[in-house]
């Protein structure tokens, strides 16, 4: 693939030139953080603006570059590799340069050059940075006239994901990820102090960005600081009602499995909370759906006589809620908000989640959703729920209309709009 795929489109003249930089190629929107970002891309574009996108791109992704083309005025892509031996090296590295280990790993000489050479030949009027590691390309271009405007598109706080996952982890993981949770605070903070304005899917995330911005730069009035917080949303139009299937006592859960976060709490509720379940109801089953299950899952599997299946990455969820009767969302270190409890809502799906797992997400539990913190308390809810058809049709119910009208892109994004006709 080449390292400029350029795609034409119209624009409505006198918008603003957008330069929107991308971490991951936001299509197919399989994944929370591309569900966002399409979400915004496809919203801008729609309202005229002129996009130039400018994206990392793994080898799995490049036949997707095409389905970009309709929202984005041209499209230019870095190949992305990854591979444990060079994370070891950008590990020293970051301890060397006070960088966080994410921002290292994904510093790029081709992708500095690509931006200027994009910035030189066609101006642009504001660089949308999504998520931390592509904020770093932006900042050699913050002007004190205020052009290009930068803007931080923070899918989370990150450094708290890092505080809230060494907790869950062996000591001897423990004290290089204090280390690195200190830097990603730091880093953080002065992507906020340097931008010109900063986006947070939630109220918590905006308050750790906030602490992180006090302690670095105690000087600074940090409830004046520009964060608006504007949620991910989910597309309602082709989110259709999932009739479940009758009689059905499996679980379905999902996540991006080589996500340490989302590995860690289905993790967590595979050995200690499924267990609970299926003493109580033997007839239960569980299917894990994600891309790149870790190994000990698989081996669960293995050895569960068919009461637990794990498919890997798939296209296509519906088929799995059609089979489910309800979904579980065992969260217990992370941030922003967690795409994978709205989509189940979109769809109908009755769930069952942490206070963790429902940060930033207006829903009541009890009467939205169910809500459970211990290894017993989780087994509990779901026990509950299986066994009452009347409480998963309520919060079947309650939920999808909690989708419909809070977050839906259409409804959610026109804050974003707002934002950026301010700073025009």
């Amino acid at each position: 693939m080449p390292k400029h795929f350029i795609a034409a489109r119209s624009f409505i003249n006198g918008y603003m030139h957008i330069l929107f930089l991308t971490q991951i190629l936001p299509y197919p929107p399989d994944s929370g953080p591309k569900v966002k970002t399409w979400h915004v891309l496809k919203y801008l574009s729609n309202q005229g603006y002129r996009i130039t996108l400018v994206s990392f791109v793994r080898s799995e992704e490049e036949p997707f570059v095409e389905n970009l083309k309709e929202y984005c005025f041209q499209i230019h892509a870095i190949p992305l590799k990854r591979s444990r031996l060079l994370d070891i090296g950008y590990l020293l590295r970051s301890y060397f340069s006070g960088r966080p280990f994410l921002v290292e790993r994904d510093d790029s000489a081709a992708m500095r050059s690509l931006i200027r050479e994009v910035v030189a030949s066609d101006p642009v009027d504001a660089i949308h940075a999504d998520q931390l590691t592509m904020a770093q390309f932006a900042l050699p271009y913050r002007n004190r006239n205020g052009k290009p405007v930068l803007i931080f598109d923070a899918h989370n706080a990150v450094w708290t994901i890092v505080e809230r996952l060494n907790a869950t982890l062996p000591m001897y993981y423990r004290i290089p990820l204090i280390f690195e949770a200190g830097r990603v605070k730091a880093y953080e903070a002065r992507i906020v102090h340097e931008f010109s304005r900063t986006l947070a899917v939630a109220e918590p995330d905006a308050r750790a960005l906030r602490e992180a911005l006090k302690e670095q730069y105690p000087a600074i009035p940090v409830e004046e600081v520009p964060i608006r917080v504007i949620p991910i949303a989910v597309d309602m139009e082709t989110a259709h009602l999932i009739q479940p299937l009758a009689g059905s006592f499996n679980i379905l859960t999902m996540g991006t499995l080589y996500y340490p976060p989302n590995a860690d709490g289905i993790r967590w509720f595979l050995l200690d909370v499924f267990p609970i379940v299926r003493r109580a109801l033997p007839q239960a089953t569980l299917t894990i759906v994600g891309k790149t299950p870790p190994a000990d899952f698989l081996q669960a599997a293995k050895e569960s006589n068919g009461s637990i299946v794990v498919t890997g990455y798939v296209p296509k969820l519906d088929p799995y809620y059609a089979n489910a009767s309800i979904a579980v969302i065992p969260v217990r270190a992370g941030g922003g908000m967690r795409v994978r409890i709205l989509e189940a809502f979109a769809r109908g799906m009755p769930v069952v989640t942490t206070t963790v797992g429902l940060e930033g997400i207006d829903a009541k539990p009890g009467s939205d959703v169910l809500v459970a913190d211990s290894p017993n308390d989780f087994a509990q809810s779901i026990i509950q729920l299986l066994s009452d058809g009347e409480l998963q049709a309520r919060l079947s119910a309650n939920g999808r209309r909690l989708a419909k009208e809070k977050y839906d892109w259409q409804v959610v994004l026109r804050q974003l709009e707002e934002m950026y006709q301010s700073l025009a």
